[in-house]
């Protein structure tokens, strides 16, 4: 793979708000989370849960995203990957102390960079739902009260005649910067 191909992945993922109807198969959600538990971690501590959800249990979480009109679109999707905060090890624990660093979350939101990439790469499309009721979903999830659920993902095969849009990015001039 060259950073052409690389970029070709990034240029082509993007935040999906249509989905077609089809189903998308256990086994591709499994291979998925597979490939997304290779990001990498502090400490690899890999502090993380990926739950996918399918079926009538996968409505219960889109109607858990969209309070106050939010995400309708979401009743498309016929998947759902809710990444819940794991168990982080004692060295990664101690150095987010030590270093005042969050690892847990930063660690958190690089698998859900890889989960989303490699979902486009399998010709799914994404989107990346912040606005969500934990509450709902830890009890959609039979999750305990303490559980920390920060991205819930979107996932299914985009509907038909759903196109790239253009990517819209700052300058490169804005956001970097070369010290020598």
């Amino acid at each position: 793979m060259d950073l052409k191909q690389i970029e070709q992945l990034y240029l082509h993922r993007q935040s999906c708000r249509a989905f077609s109807a089809e189903p998308v198969s256990d086994d591709l959600l499994r291979e998925i989370c597979r490939l997304a538990s290779l990001a990498p971690s502090a400490c690899n501590s890999q502090p993380w849960v990926m739950i996918a959800v399918t079926g009538e249990k996968a409505k219960a979480i889109a109607s858990a995203v969209q309070d106050l009109g939010m995400n309708k679109f979401a009743s498309d999707a016929p998947a759902f990957i809710a990444v819940v905060e794991g168990k982080s090890n004692l060295s990664a624990k101690v150095g987010s102390r030590f270093k005042n660093t969050d690892f847990m979350h930063n660690d958190i939101g690089i698998l859900t960079a890889h989960l989303v990439l490699a979902a486009d790469a399998a010709g799914l499309g994404t989107c990346i739902l912040g606005w969500r009721n934990e509450k709902k979903l830890r009890e959609i999830l039979s999750l305990d009260d303490k559980t920390r659920i920060p991205h819930v993902v979107a996932v299914g095969y985009p509907a038909e005649g759903y196109e790239t849009r253009e990517k819209k990015r700052k300058p490169l001039e804005e956001i970097f910067t070369l010290v020598r």
